[in-house]
């Protein structure tokens, strides 16, 4: 697939890393020398330097045979003229913009059939934001995702020394949580992937990935001793556009704080939310945290603009007393410096922005996506079709279809229903299946089984 991205940023350069070693052609147009130089020294893609939004930098850029353009420049007036620009300049391709203003995205007509033509419009504080939720609401998890409009979870646990998970094997998990239709999908080790089936022994330290029905998460967090008392008391460290979002989705059903250090910031957030309490103030003064009860705090969110001050701020509130923090990071090798520090949680902005545009660029009718273990894992659902072709999965039974070691079947959604995957489950027309890649080359294998009837 052609594909032009508009922005070489931090999550412009975290999309063409993940295209670019998928076979895809790919062109990034930026002003940023610099940053273009260091992509094209990483990978075989191709730069254009200028605006975005000048038909003539995306003409030298080749947009009249490109299959996708994917507009993440840091502006969000930039993206939308340039998809603007396209639609009415040229045969127009699948266009993906990102818009973070909550201005913009509160009015849905304005990428209606009327307005700015826009495919598929990415809120990346939005997503990012919701992936926050999602771990306040599942407390215990270290990264969790929904599937099939929410029917199906996706989660992974750390197992502790001496805890429930530890020592044992894959299949007397599976005898313990028969009653449900929960499936073990994938163990982490030291960062690589194990290859899941019964013999395997859970060992301390690793990362196991579950899918459930939604309405068996907490049921299985409790019987692994992994469900923790609810969270009511949050403090937010940054109030940019994700923390405030995160007070906004809150602070109807929990008692929230926002530390934000910039004054007309602090102002502007604390004129939009109703009870959150916005205090200005560096979130980094121990002072400030013991003075705002850090002690008796449920919840430490580090979610600023610099991942350093987020490690920071979120090891030094848990060193006081927060009973559990989250921490934001945007360059995923700085992951490597949170052993030791007590942080519970981290999310990584870009891998679950990737996720939102990967389920586009998809090959087979793939209808969401999760990035995971730093974009080296996917968990995607996928739709199957009788769509004539002798390596489509319907009518086949789940041990006749020969997927390489490393896909591993997670739920089978039919009609509405979560049905438990077995052996002899044979698939359906139009089944949503949602299956773990450990290893993203094996994801053509699954976008072959999953074409549709028109491919």
């Amino acid at each position: 697939m052609k594909i032009l991205i508009l922005g070489a940023g931090v999550t412009g350069s975290s999309v063409a890393e993940a295209l670019a070693g998928e076979e895809n052609d790919i062109v990034v147009i930026d002003f940023r020398t610099d940053l273009l130089d260091a992509l094209k020294e990483r990978f075989d893609i191709a730069t254009v330097v200028g605006n975005a939004a000048h038909p003539s930098v995306l003409e030298q850029a080749g947009i009249s045979s490109m299959d996708m353009v994917i507009a993440i420049t840091d502006h969000d007036e930039t993206n939308m003229l340039a998809c603007l620009i396209i639609n009415a300049l040229y045969s127009k391709p699948k266009t993906i913009a990102r818009v973070r203003a909550i201005d913009y995205l509160k009015h849905p007509r304005l990428f209606g059939a009327n307005g700015i033509p826009v495919d598929i419009v990415i809120s990346p504080e939005q997503i990012v934001m919701q992936s926050i939720r999602n771990l306040i609401e599942f407390p215990g998890v270290l990264q969790i995702s929904e599937f099939a409009g929410g029917l199906v979870r996706l989660f992974s646990v750390k197992v502790v020394a001496d805890g429930i998970l530890t020592g044992k094997k894959i299949k007397h998990l599976r005898e313990r949580l028969v009653k449900g239709k929960t499936r073990v999908v994938a163990i982490f080790r030291n960062g690589e992937p194990l290859f899941v089936n019964g013999e395997v022994s859970i060992e301390t330290g690793d990362e196991v990935f579950f899918v459930a029905p939604h309405k068996e998460v907490l049921r299985v967090l409790e019987e692994l001793g992994k469900l923790e008392a609810p969270i009511k008391r949050i403090i937010i460290a940054g109030g940019g556009h994700v923390g405030k979002r995160l007070a906004m989705a809150l602070e109807d059903k929990h008692q929230i704080k926002i530390i934000e250090k910039d004054p007309r910031r602090a102002k502007k957030i604390a004129n939009d939310l109703d009870s959150t309490i916005v205090l200005l103030g560096d979130c980094t003064d121990e002072k400030l945290l013991q003075d705002e009860s850090i002690a008796e705090t449920d919840l430490f969110c580090a979610i600023t603009n610099n991942d350093g001050v987020n490690i920071i701020t979120a090891s030094l509130a848990k060193n006081l007393g927060a009973r559990k923090t989250i921490c934001l990071i945007n360059n995923v090798s700085y992951t490597k410096l949170l052993p030791g520090t007590g942080i519970d949680a981290v999310v990584l902005p870009n891998q679950e922005t990737l996720g939102s545009i990967l389920k586009h660029v998809r090959k087979g009718d793939v209808a969401e996506v999760s990035s995971l273990c730093g974009g080296t894992a996917e968990a995607i659902e996928a739709v199957a079709h009788h769509n004539g072709r002798e390596d489509s999965v319907v009518g086949k039974r789940v041990d006749s279809i020969k997927f390489p070691d490393g896909i591993v079947m997670g739920a089978l959604i039919r009609d509405g229903d979560v049905i438990a995957i077995h052996h002899d489950t044979v698939f359906k027309q139009d089944d949503h299946v949602i299956m773990f890649a450990m290893n993203k080359k094996l994801i053509s294998y699954i976008e072959t089984s999953f074409q549709p009837i028109h491919s």
